[in-house]
């Protein structure tokens, strides 16, 4: 019998893919988010970002078990849990665990570290952590927005560029400015000369 190889194990370096490093201060979590689910769909491992379906059985299935011996139920488990990999689901849950925690920051990472997690529990805390903080991100980067001032930076690209990457993160946290507000914002940090 032939062993194939799940893609998923021939990722060395995740950073190589999702090249965001999440934190609490550049508040990418949607930028993050999508390259991360990208990955993880291309990889073959986004059910992992969902809840872990429980094994069903059917009302015929429960009987039949009833009418079996133990031992042939523990011989059929045992080898259930060969055919469906339920090892190879950990192993592979695993790596989805560590691309994860690889690719946030250190605070993030002692924040949302629990033992036993599963990648899912991961990307909850994360969701959850950034999305039930937006009125409070919103409003540390539009005071972080309305203090950028040309002085601060050593040209007007790199000003503008500051500006974008704000109005970017306020946008992640549903709040995103017009064009006309923008305009104004860029206008308002120069200089009076």
């Amino acid at each position: 019998m032939e062993s194939k190889i799940h893609p998923t194990v021939t990722v060395s370096n995740i950073k190589n893919f999702v090249t965001i490093t999440l934190d609490n201060e550049n508040a990418q979590y949607n930028t993050w988010s999508e390259l991360f689910r990208i990955h993880c769909t291309a990889y073959l491992v986004d059910d992992h970002l969902q809840p872990r379906p429980a094994a069903s059985s059917s009302f015929f299935g429960s009987v039949a078990d009833k009418e079996r011996s133990t031992a042939d139920k523990d011989k059929e488990k045992s080898t259930a849990d060969k055919d469906t990999g339920s090892d190879q689901w950990k192993r592979l849950d695993a790596i989805v665990l560590q691309w994860i925690y690889g690719t946030i920051s250190m605070d993030l990472l002692q924040t949302i570290m629990k033992k036993n997690s599963t990648a899912f529990d991961a990307w909850v805390a994360l969701e959850n952590l950034f999305h039930d903080n937006k009125s409070s991100r919103a409003l540390h980067l539009q005071s972080k927005l309305t203090n950028t001032r040309l002085e601060s930076f050593k040209d007007m690209a790199s000003y503008c560029q500051e500006i974008k990457v704000l109005a970017d993160q306020i946008s992640n946290v549903d709040v995103p400015l017009s064009n006309t507000q923008l305009v104004l914002k860029v206008l308002g940090g120069l200089p009076e000369q």
